[in-house]
Formats: C-alpha cells, sequence, structure tokens
C-alpha cells in the first residue's frame, strides 16, 4: 500500500492538537506554576490524555488508560512516548489545579475568536450578544452537598454542580464559566461578570435582581429578560396597546414601568420598560429590559436567542462524556468540564475552518471513530465519503 499517497503524516488527534500552540501551554503551566510537582506528567501529557478521553468518549480512567495503550505506537505523533499510569493520571486529576486548564480554554478562546464568530445575527441590528445560563450535572452528595433533607432509606444523597455560562451569540461558544455548588442561587453569578458599554445580555427570570438591572443601566449594559409573575410595578406611560384587537399576535403592549427594590432603609425606584408578546403558538410572554430605544419586536426577538444556549448545553452533555467522572474530587471534575470545553471549542472551529454542513454530533462522531487514522482531517469533515474516494483514486487525487 502506498501510504504516502493515501494518507496523510499525522492522525486525526494530531492534527486536531495542532490548534493548541505549544507555546499557549506552556505560558499556561508558567503562570500557575502548575509544572514544578509534575515531573511525571508535564502540562501538555496530562492535557493531551484527557483530550484523548474527551474526544474518545471514555467513561472512566480506566477506559482511558487502556486506549492509549493500544496506541502506544502512534503516541510520539501526541508528544509523548508511553501512556500514563492510571494512578498517576488520577493524582494529578486531583492536585493539579483546575485554573490552568481555564486559561488554556480562555487563550484559545481569544485566539479563535474572530475564525468563529458570525458579523450578524438574523433580524438583529446589535453587535455584542451575550447569553446567560446554567446547567447542573449530577454528583453524589459527599462531592458536593445537595439541597434537602438526607433520604429516608440511608441511600446517598444526590448533590450536584452548576455550570454557569455566559454565551457570545454570534460565536456559539462559552466566553466565561463559573461552576457552584447546586444549592448556590443563579444570580450570584451577575456579580462576577464584567461587561462593556452597549454590550446586551439576555437570560430567564431566575436570574431577576433589580439592584443589578439599576447598576447595568448606569454602566450603560442593556439586558432582555422575562418578568416574573408576581412582580409589583408601576406602569408610568403606555407606548403601545393592541390587547383589544382580536386574534392579533407579536407585541401586544409597550409600557415603560418603575419597580422597586430595598436599599438599606430607602426604597430605589428603577425605570424599565414593559413588553408582551403573542407567540405563534398563542403562548404570551412578558419582557423587560432597561434599553428604552430598541422597537419592541426586538425585544422579543433578543430574548428568542436565549435558546442558542440551551442548545449548547445539550450539545455539550449530548457528544461528551459528562455523566461519569474521572475523579471524585471538586478539582478533577471541574478539569474535565473544562476538557469538554476546550474540545467543544475546536470542534466549532473546526466545522468553521472545513466549511462542513454536517451536523455537530455527525462531525464528532466520525473523528471519534477515525481518532487515530491517518486522514487529511479538513477533507475528512467536509465530505468524508469524498475524501475517501480522493485518497483511493489517484486520478480524483490530482483533479
Amino acid at each position: 500500500m502506498d501510504k504516502d499517497r493515501k494518507f496523510t503524516g499525522q492522525p486525526v488527534l494530531s492534527q486536531i492538537l495542532s490548534l493548541i500552540p505549544v507555546t499557549l501551554i506552556r505560558d499556561a503551566a508558567y503562570k500557575h506554576n502548575s509544572n514544578r510537582y509534575y515531573k511525571k506528567l508535564p502540562l501538555r501529557v496530562h492535557l493531551v490524555s484527557l483530550l484523548y478521553g474527551v474526544f474518545s468518549y471514555c467513561n472512566g480512567l480506566r477506559e482511558l488508560c487502556e486506549g492509549l495503550l493500544a496506541c502506544e505506537g502512534k503516541l510520539s505523533h501526541l508528544g509523548f512516548d508511553k501512556a500514563p499510569a492510571r494512578s498517576t493520571l488520577s493524582d494529578a486529576n486531583g492536585s493539579r489545579s483546575y485554573l490552568v486548564f481555564a486559561t488554556i480554554y480562555q487563550h484559545l478562546l481569544e485566539k479563535y475568536h474572530g475564525v468563529i464568530s458570525d458579523s450578524r445575527l438574523k433580524g438583529l441590528s446589535i453587535s455584542n450578544l451575550k447569553i446567560i445560563d446554567s446547567s447542573t450535572i449530577s454528583l453524589f452528595g459527599d462531592i458536593l452537598r445537595g439541597v434537602g433533607r438526607p433520604r429516608l432509606d440511608g441511600a446517598r444523597r444526590k448533590g450536584g454542580i452548576k455550570v454557569h455560562a455566559m454565551m457570545d451569540a454570534f460565536s456559539g461558544v462559552t466566553e466565561f464559566v463559573r461552576m457552584t455548588p447546586a444549592k448556590v442561587h443563579d444570580r450570584q453569578f451577575l456579580l462576577k461578570l464584567k461587561l462593556p458599554k452597549e454590550s446586551f445580555i439576555v437570560f430567564d427570570k431566575a436570574y431577576n435582581d433589580y439592584r443589578q438591572f439599576h447598576l447595568w443601566s448606569k454602566q450603560q449594559v442593556w439586558f432582555v429578560s422575562r418578568m416574573k409573575e408576581n412582580a409589583v410595578y408601576h406602569v408610568c406611560k403606555v407606548l403601545t396597546d393592541k390587547t383589544r384587537k382580536q386574534k392579533n399576535k407579536g407585541v401586544l403592549k409597550d409600557q415603560l414601568i418603575t419597580v422597586g427594590y430595598k436599599q438599606e432603609k430607602d426604597v430605589i425606584r428603577l425605570r424599565l420598560r414593559r413588553v408582551t408578546y403573542k407567540a405563534e403558538d398563542g403562548r404570551i410572554y412578558v419582557f423587560i429590559t432597561n434599553n428604552l430605544k430598541i422597537s419592541a419586536g426586538q425585544v422579543a426577538r433578543i430574548y428568542k436567542y436565549r435558546w442558542m444556549i440551551e442548545l449548547l448545553f445539550k450539545q455539550i452533555k449530548q457528544n461528551f462524556p459528562l455523566r461519569y467522572f474521572w475523579g471524585d474530587s471538586q478539582n478533577a471534575i471541574k478539569i474535565q468540564i473544562y476538557c469538554v470545553l476546550i474540545a467543544q471549542l475546536l470542534m466549532v472551529v473546526l466545522r468553521k475552518k472545513s466549511a462542513t454542513k454536517k451536523s455537530f454530533a455527525n462531525m464528532i462522531t466520525v473523528i471519534r471513530l477515525h481518532l487515530m487514522s491517518y486522514v487529511e482531517l479538513l477533507s475528512f469533515i467536509k465530505d468524508t465519503y469524498l475524501a475517501w474516494r480522493r485518497v483511493n483514486n489517484p486520478v480524483l487525487s490530482s483533479a
């Protein structure tokens, strides 16, 4: 077999890892001093081993290490000579700070932001839309304490880790991540955000916090959310009222309102906008925003894009290993989550570069099946059958 003609010189996993500059890993290791106590397992070997586990969907360290053992003839392409021992990898997951993996993710995001960002979203005239939401990953209570009473049958109580994320709507990846025990209220995440002037941010009503809304209004950071059913407000002015028209859809009412919150002994009044909207399915939504300039239709359209982050969480949970964890400590769990985020970001970059029409799930499945195969990655992702015919047909290869 003519290997030079039919195959590329690097396996698929090696081609994926080439998207992570060695200097980026070295700088992150230096920043967190993460190689000082891990001579047997440098940061790069640790990262590559875990990314192998993520892409091959390993449900435990034993699967991961045995999978690497089967690839020992090809590990030189990945930058190390032999597969790490399971005990060595387990110790590193428990001791090496997850912050170094968070740093790698942030640096990769900065590097590829221009590649994965779209210039616009359909129907929107704004240029900086962020989406906030959280997703809970179930764990046993002895890892992260859960909410509620102990179980009567004596079984271990379920806990959970809540992943709070801020997603860039124009790139489709998370820009800021924070992990807390599941019992921590969603609103605490808002205090960690640093948003530039004229940003738009959208989230559901679980995050409603009038004190934070007031601060954003002063900073000219705009938000769109849904109003709670029990919210107390005062109507100052009615801008639009179409509620009298029968079978009307779209914007039914646009109002200027004030809401109050307590600050020490005083009650502070905050001016907001309340938009009532009737969807095509007949459901009625009530939105609030602190932006008084955009149209009421734009307010409803911005909130509609909040579902992008729900799809992102679904994409991550369905295509990457987050049902079983490679360690029983908070640090090990956070490392695994950040490795999943790194893998998802790399897949978005590859999908953009290859200009493929494959779904994300189909693309990651093809990659998983050919992780250590010697095929040219971008052409294989774009059109798998055409790429395979080209390596087996010299006429197509030269065309």
